[in-house]
């Protein structure tokens, strides 16, 4: 930023306008030591009248500028209320249009006035243009929390994965979203990067389907195996039985036949039933003589002529 002002300064463009303003006003005063009395409090007069209507005039814009400047602030509020937008989010961005009107205000009245704004609007588009390249990476991480909050991919209290962590929203700020972690670690991602790469909400909707995989030993019953999971299945409150269940032989393995089995649930009970089912099958199973058996490989060693 000081680098360009100190550019500005020496700019011979600028210092060539600013000797020719210098001239313009020394020429001037030369005109009115050699009018008469008369003729310079005519001038004076004249030149005071010209600037009190100019003033005037400035005065009227101005009120009416600020009386816009509020109806659209009351507007924008109604509108981001109804949406529900962020309270940090609504402050901002009421405060970014208020400043941002303000200034083209500010320039208009300058302009009535009777004031150059070329280089007042030039002196803020290259600051714009200095501060925005400075925090390039910043205000990408702004655009994208702006993106989030309206948008809203997640809310704090989802569970989400991006950028290859995973963890619950805990806060949605303008540069950071904060997770917190099972393991009680709280990571903050950049927004950028989060509003324009894959986002997993597992929170969005209320049910989930979980899935299993058991493996029983060749040789034992996949009907008894079929009947225990369903049984199991349909005993647990937490299971969504009217959605369906999914129970099929999905592969002949190795060392096991492998049955997919599928059930809906709520998304608040969706570990617990995973975790739950796993030891019930595993229990069960051995109660009823399904195996479950482990990798293993059959050597056969023959022997050759002697």
């Amino acid at each position: 930023m000081f680098s360009f002002l100190a550019q500005l300064v020496t700019d011979p463009a600028v210092v060539e306008k600013a000797d020719s303003v210098k001239a313009t006003f020394s020429e001037k005063l030369a005109n009115l030591s050699h009018m008469s009395a008369e003729d310079l409090i005519k001038t004076v007069t004249s030149g005071i009248v010209s600037i009190a209507l100019k003033i005037f005039i400035a005065l009227i814009i101005f009120w009416i500028g600020r009386w816009l400047i509020r109806r659209v602030r009351k507007l924008m509020d109604r509108i981001m209320t109804r949406r529900e937008v962020d309270v940090s989010l609504r402050a901002f961005l009421m405060s970014l249009v208020s400043i941002t009107l303000m200034l083209f205000l500010i320039i208009v009245i300058i302009g009535v006035l009777g004031i150059d704004t070329t280089s007042f609007i030039a002196l803020f588009a290259s600051a714009g243009l200095a501060i925005g390249m400075a925090l390039s990476g910043t205000l990408q991480n702004f655009a994208g929390g702006v993106m989030i909050l309206l948008f809203r991919p997640f809310r704090v209290g989802d569970y989400i994965s991006a950028q290859g962590q995973s963890g619950t929203v805990k806060e949605i700020q303008l540069i950071h979203t904060v997770l917190n972690t099972v393991d009680n670690q709280t990571i903050l991602l950049p927004n950028g990067p989060v509003s324009t790469g894959i986002i997993n909400n597992y929170s969005r909707e209320p049910q989930r389907q979980v899935e299993w995989t058991f493996g029983i030993a060749y040789g034992d019953s996949y009907d008894l195996a079929k009947e225990t999971i369903t049984e199991l299945l349909q005993k647990d409150p937490r299971v969504v039985v009217d959605k369906g269940l999914t129970i099929k032989l999905t592969s002949l393995g190795d060392s096991s036949v492998n049955i997919l089995v599928r059930a809906w649930a709520n998304a608040s009970d969706f570990w617990g039933l995973f975790w739950d089912m796993n030891e019930q099958v595993y229990k069960v199973f051995a109660e009823k003589g399904l195996n479950i058996p482990f990798p293993q490989m059959d050597v056969h060693l023959y022997k050759g002529d002697q």
